[in-house]
């Protein structure tokens, strides 16, 4: 069995300091939404479209009595087809823009302040006694 004996005036004594270190992580949080959609709005156009129509006109002359007595005699009958433009319309979908939609990454700076705390020595004496500090090897 050893003995060890330690002399009371020698004894050391230990004191660790210690202080708060930053660990800096970062994580992604959603920060909004947008959302993107077509939307369809009607308009009513009102557009002005020359059409043409054909009319019938008849003319009657009055002829001398003898040429009347002699047109009598011949019955005829005439057709003439009456003809008039009709408007049609036609709807076809155009192109108006190209739409791209992406996000875009940027990095920037932030400055952040934080409070830290630290531990120091803090040595009070009474009467006149001697200190020495000293760095120590580790």
């Amino acid at each position: 069995m050893s003995k060890q004996s330690i002399d009371s005036d020698n004894q050391v004594q230990k004191l660790q300091l210690h202080e708060e270190q930053l660990d800096i992580s970062k994580i992604w949080i959603q920060t909004g939404e947008i959302t993107v959609r077509r939307e369809v709005v009607t308009e009513i156009k009102r557009i002005e479209v020359p059409v043409v129509r054909e009319e019938l006109v008849i003319e009657k002359k009055v002829l001398d009595a003898k040429s009347l007595d002699q047109q009598a005699e011949h019955t005829e009958t005439i057709r003439i087809p009456i003809s008039e433009e009709r408007i049609e319309i036609t709807k076809h979908p155009t192109a108006l823009e190209d739409i791209s939609i992406y996000k875009n990454t940027f990095e920037e700076i932030v400055q952040i302040d934080e409070t830290l705390k630290k531990e120091i020595l803090d040595v009070n004496t009474t009467g006149s006694p001697i200190v020495i500090e000293r760095q120590a090897d580790v």
